[in-house]
């Protein structure tokens, strides 16, 4: 396991905090996006992206490359502020988000986005794509891992289920998922909508080998994904617990920040929360 010194752990945390800037600039600039989801999502992507990921940017189609997928696609904006940081385009790119003419669209394409695996709109199938990709590169006896985050309410999809069962049945243990638990969907709470619970003890009983951490703790997060690196016999599900809208106090846990745009007050009360300073 990769040990994280406090400085590293200090690094890691801004650079999630700069994701979540990031994030919030590019939805307000836009006038559209989903700033919740892409909130809750920023410790993972920031562990993932800079201290676990084998990548290129110079070459994003390099074979050796560990693969990532974003299943909950409508969280584009933590995304790409995360590849521009990594150095897949430049950051001025991230100005042109959602323009028809640029590479940024609303919902990630692999066709056009450098670093983007798969594209993304549909929810529930980020995960059937990576059981492929974990299966393909097995064959091809390639030691790439694959990793997806989803969303909680897109779990509710019966072909996340599907994908669950395969990945389980051909112990594909190169293939690890994360669970963005912030129990807030589109329309209310997960828990009151449709369910999840007991989610640990269902994902086990596909045969997943499962890890739960505080998603905003980056030590945990990346010790867990340490951890499935170490598990050969089956797949991992990480359920990484979050809060919708981390780190702007009036959008926590509140559905209504789903897909909600703030306005130039909220915009700016927002960023002066997350730089930590008093208002």
């Amino acid at each position: 396991m990769n040990y994280l010194t406090e400085n590293r752990i200090i690094e890691l945390e801004s650079i999630a905090r700069q994701l979540r800037i990031e994030s919030l600039e590019m939805i307000y600039r836009r006038q559209s996006g989903h700033p919740g989801g892409a909130l809750s999502a920023a410790e993972i992507l920031a562990v993932l992206f800079f201290h676990k990921l084998r990548l290129d940017p110079q070459n994003s189609h390099w074979q050796g490359r560990d693969r990532f997928f974003l299943s909950k696609g409508h969280a584009s904006a933590i995304l790409y502020a995360a590849l521009a940081k990594r150095g897949f385009f430049p950051r001025e790119e991230l100005t042109s988000w959602g323009r028809l003419d640029c590479s940024l669209q609303g919902h990630p394409d692999r066709l056009k986005t450098p670093g983007v695996e798969m594209s993304a709109g549909p929810l529930g199938h980020g995960l059937a794509v990576a059981t492929g990709v974990a299966m393909g590169l097995r064959l091809d006896s390639r030691t790439c891992r694959v990793y997806v985050l989803l969303g909680d309410g897109e779990m509710q999809a019966g072909i996340v289920w599907e994908a669950a069962s395969v990945a389980a049945k051909y112990r594909l243990a190169n293939l690890t998922a994360i669970l963005d638990y912030n129990d807030v969907q589109l329309d209310g709470a997960v828990h009151e909508i449709m369910p999840l619970e007991p989610v640990a003890e269902r994902w086990r009983s596909f045969g997943w080998k499962v890890l739960e951490v505080n998603g905003h703790n980056v030590r945990q997060v990346a010790e867990a994904l340490d951890l499935a690196e170490e598990i050969h016999h089956c797949p991992t599900m990480i359920i990484a617990h979050t809060t919708k809208g981390k780190g702007v106090s009036f959008m926590e846990n509140d559905a209504k920040w789903h897909g909600a745009v703030p306005n130039q007050q909220q915009y700016e009360q927002a960023v002066t929360e997350l730089l930590g300073k008093e208002g």
